[in-house]
């Protein structure tokens, strides 16, 4: 049995229904524990009959360390906070043998066995960026590790390093740079050295992402889909891609993230996750059509506006499309 756990709350809805629904796919013997932090998003997951998940409210969930840090961060910092907060919850509540967090922005098109097969008699998985060249400066501010998949087991180590991060994150965890710290994510960079029996995924299929995918050339053949390392030529099977700043605005427009995203890879991985978010979407608006479970944001890009790099090139950051210009790509 593999055990998960996630969090987010409404504007990640069809997000995090997704992620279910990909690892109930390719995924026989696993749970997913996920922290709904808002009423909304508690209600639409427990009138649904997710027969592998447990939905925890943030009632239940949350204490007294929380609650006295939760009005100083933002929404994203608090959920940044709460992140090793959770897994801790599922270990001690649960008595799990281990646990992974894992991004409500994931999806799988295989099983994770690999993953843990490699990761053996270890206590903990952690997963680095793998930044391609061209964003290989980004390690300064994101760190060389990825909280997007994390695993932690219920023993002497594992439970070393979760306290050890769960109480840093209560002390410190902002969206911005500070003394080597940002967000939860920084934390990780000394882990190799700090902590014991820790364990640094090599399999390429795990944590592909807008950050790394330029290393790789991608097929499909039939039901196997793989990729090919561009400069060592080895071959993997694709795991789980981390779907990072894909963004709906309110005039139509959408947004991959602040990285180029080749035609490959919107064919591979973008256009079908789309099509399942709006799978997800139309569910969601049956039990509930009051939110946008996609999140949009409010604000209304403007083509004209300055700040914004629409640019389809290598060199260039934001990738805004008319979501209908998204499909002839």
């Amino acid at each position: 049995m593999y055990n998960f756990c996630t969090l987010f709350n409404k504007n990640y809805l069809s997000k995090g229904l997704a992620l279910y629904y990909s690892l109930e796919a390719v995924c026989s013997d696993f749970h997913l524990f996920i922290f709904t932090f808002d009423v909304d998003t508690f209600n639409v997951l427990n009138s649904l009959n997710l027969t592998k998940a447990t939905i925890i409210s943030l009632n239940e969930f949350e204490d007294a360390e929380l609650l006295s840090v939760k009005d100083s961060r933002s929404t994203a910092e608090y959920c940044w906070t709460a992140t090793p907060s959770t897994i801790y919850y599922i270990i001690k509540k649960y008595h799990v043998e281990s646990c992974t967090y894992i991004d409500a922005d994931l999806f799988f098109y295989a099983s994770p066995k690999p993953i843990f097969d490699e990761m053996g008699e270890k206590s903990i998985l952690i997963t680095e960026h793998r930044y391609s060249p061209e964003y290989k400066k980004e390690e300064k501010k994101s760190g060389k590790y990825c909280v997007q998949f994390i695993t932690f087991k219920n023993d002497v180590y594992g439970l070393e390093a979760l306290t050890w991060w769960k109480y840093q994150c209560i002390l410190w965890c902002y969206n911005r740079i500070e003394d080597g710290k940002f967000g939860d994510q920084m934390y990780l960079n000394d882990w190799t050295t700090r902590f014991r029996n820790v364990h640094v995924l090599e399999h390429s299929g795990g944590g592909l992402a807008g950050w790394n995918i330029s290393r790789y050339n991608f097929y499909k053949n039939g039901k196997e889909f793989y990729g090919i390392d561009k400069q060592s030529s080895k071959k993997f099977d694709v795991i789980f891609y981390h779907f990072h700043n894909l963004r709906f605005y309110t005039n139509g427009k959408l947004e991959l993230g602040p990285r180029y995203i080749s035609k490959e890879a919107i064919e591979f991985f973008y256009k079908p996750y789309m099509n399942k978010l709006d799978e997800m979407r139309k569910i969601v608006l049956e039990i509930n059509p009051s939110i946008d479970p996609h999140g949009i944001d409010k604000r209304k890009y403007d083509w004209k506006t300055p700040l914004l790099f629409v640019k389809h090139n290598i060199e260039g950051r934001y990738h805004i499309y008319k979501t209908e210009d998204f499909w002839k790509l």
